[in-house]
């Protein structure tokens, strides 16, 4: 970059101590003194380059958050390079546990930038086998952030993979397919609800993910609404929640008939759901038929009064917000 020629880069590293320093703090305050004499355009330079030579642990954090904050595409192949190349950190930071937090915060800032040329190299460390963990969730919540549909079957096939032990990775892709919002993925997702597997918790918050994921999605077919209904049935409190929220928002003319008969649920979060749900679908006559109806559990009748105080209150606030 031009700029980059009429600053003199290794004498501010000299002077600040990037290289070696043995006072970090002396160092952050020397890097924090720049910005009286550069203008922004040259600090991100530097920090760049300062980025690509310091050897300390905090003083590299400190970089990556004033990176972060100015977003430039200038960082972006030295930000990639560092994540990649994870054994060229490691000849500078002999820490592991160090270089795994530098990295996952290095997939936060390229999120940031929203760049679409960070979606190759993201994928690369989500699929790499001898990846560390928390890396590859943070590569996945990256994803989703950054939006791009070029990453939608690679989620995908982390999803359908049944050699991914780690179940918080796909829960992390299930998440990153929802905030990207495209339909092809319905179908991964729908097989997560379909799947035979037994009750384990980190199983159950896959399911809740992917329920998640499909409210945010404009599902069509039978066999996505199917697989929703058996999530009704789910053993899981929080799946049976998820699954009336997506069915509240389907606008599906079988919804409300699906969610009435949640009035009955043993849990009383799930009722009470329930009843928010129709309360959202049908308006205030549903809670008068709730309360007045035999069919209705006790816990049903309840929530619907207790809506009904809210709404209330609500109503008199308002008023009196109007008459001051």
């Amino acid at each position: 970059m031009e700029e980059s020629k009429n600053l003199p880069l290794e004498q501010l590293a000299l002077e600040c101590n990037i290289v070696d320093s043995t006072n970090p703090k002396e160092s952050i305050e020397k890097i924090i003194a720049l910005s009286k004499d550069y203008p922004s355009e040259y600090l991100i330079l530097i920090y760049n380059y300062f980025f690509e030579y310091s050897n300390n642990y905090e003083i590299l954090m400190f970089l990556l958050q004033k990176i972060d904050k100015y977003k430039d595409k200038s960082s972006r192949a030295i930000l990639i390079d560092s994540l990649i190349m994870k054994d060229k950190l490691s000849q500078r930071i002999s820490d592991t546990d160090c270089i795994t937090r530098i990295r996952v915060n290095i997939t936060k800032a390229l999120a940031n930038t929203k760049d679409s040329q960070a979606v190759y190299p993201l994928l690369y460390c989500l699929n790499s086998k001898d990846e560390n963990y928390k890396v590859k969730l943070s590569c996945a919540d990256a994803l989703g952030k950054i939006g791009d549909r070029y990453a939608v079957l690679p989620l995908m096939n982390i999803v359908e993979d049944e050699s991914e032990s780690s179940l918080y990775v796909k829960e992390s892709a299930v998440s990153a397919l929802g905030m990207i919002g495209d339909e092809k993925a319905v179908d991964s997702l729908v097989s997560i609800l379909e799947s035979k597997k037994g009750l384990v918790d980190k199983f159950t918050f896959l399911k809740e993910r992917a329920l998640e994921a499909l409210n945010k999605l404009n599902f069509k077919g039978d066999r996505a609404f199917n697989a929703i209904v058996k999530s009704l049935r789910d053993d899981s409190p929080q799946v049976r929640i998820n699954a009336i929220e997506v069915l509240m928002n389907s606008e599906d003319e079988r919804a409300v008939e699906l969610i009435k008969n949640m009035l009955c649920d043993e849990n009383r979060e799930v009722v009470q759901n329930a009843v928010i749900a129709l309360y959202n679908i049908l308006g205030d006559d549903v809670l008068n038929e709730i309360i007045n109806s035999e069919n209705s559990s006790a816990a049903a009748r309840s929530e619907a009064l207790k809506l009904q105080e809210d709404l209330r209150e609500e109503q008199i606030d308002e008023a009196e917000d109007k008459d001051e």
